[in-house]
């Protein structure tokens, strides 16, 4: 078993003498009235890995909760409490101005948030928007219709995907998806090769790490990496990050204290 180095991940350097925005417009979709800080968490990670602009997109009350954790992050507020498909149209017609967009942190597996979920992934995929799909967004995705997303799921969301494709052997399905299958070695799942990251630690189960990961994953994909690249490079950088956590504040450490860890990679 072959695992990730340093050397394979090659990222690109924030562009000197820009604009805003030439390094990269996200937008986070997620939220909800019983979870705040997960959108909160990646959008910070997406701008901490050099995105200039990130928006989350969230129900009126999450939003205003993200704006008093960080006056860097914008927020785009929604009229409800949790998204349903009364948002859809509107959430889609946003999204046109982003580079790249992560869903699902936070977000609810309400039925008709699920709904929500589905219309906008599948909008989303058919205009070939960078995409990255995580958390409770990953419940209602067929991979077999998608195309070059990044999917972030953890053991038992994996078998959720397995089950919705219909098949057991997910690389007959996966076509130009790359998967992230979080876990004490992740594993980097493409349709030509599986790739295998060791960085890390056992405290990385802590709630919050994986919004972390997925928002690295997108803010790489608005700077113009290739999925395949962009997953690499999350899950190699997030590892590193639960090793330096650890080895500030030991074995009780949080998932936001990775956040400021991210500008020493």
């Amino acid at each position: 078993m072959k695992y990730l180095t340093s050397k394979e991940i090659n990222l690109l350097p924030p562009k000197k003498g820009g604009h805003k925005g030439d390094n990269g417009r996200v937008l986070i979709i997620g939220g909800s009235m019983d979870y705040v800080g997960a959108p909160y968490l990646s959008g910070i990670a997406a701008l901490r890995i050099c995105a200039d602009y990130v928006v989350v997109a969230c129900p009126k009350k999450v939003g205003w909760a993200i704006n008093r954790l960080s006056p860097d992050l914008i927020t785009k507020k929604f009229e409800c409490e949790y998204f349903t498909k009364n948002q859809a149209k509107e959430v889609l017609k946003f999204s046109e101005k982003f580079d790249a967009v992560l869903i699902g942190n936070g977000l609810s597996d309400r039925k008709e948030t699920l709904e929500f979920a589905k219309i906008v992934i599948t909008n989303l995929n058919k205009i070939q928007k960078p995409l990255v799909i995580d958390a409770d967004a990953l419940k209602i995705v067929d991979i077999s219709k998608l195309e070059n997303a990044i999917l972030t799921p953890h053991k038992k969301e994996y078998e959720t995907l397995l089950k919705n494709s219909k098949f057991k052997d997910i690389k007959k399905l996966i076509g130009t998806n790359i998967i992230i299958k979080k876990g004490p070695v992740d594993e980097i799942i493409t349709k030509e090769k599986t790739y295998y990251n060791k960085t890390g630690c056992d405290r990385m189960a802590v709630a919050g790490t994986g919004d972390i990961l997925a928002g690295l994953a997108v803010g790489l994909l608005a700077k113009g990496l290739k999925p395949k690249v962009a997953a690499k490079a999350a899950v190699f950088i997030s590892g590193r990050l639960g090793e330096q956590a650890k080895k500030h504040h030991g074995n009780n450490f949080i998932a936001s204290d990775l956040l400021n860890l991210i500008k020493k990679m």
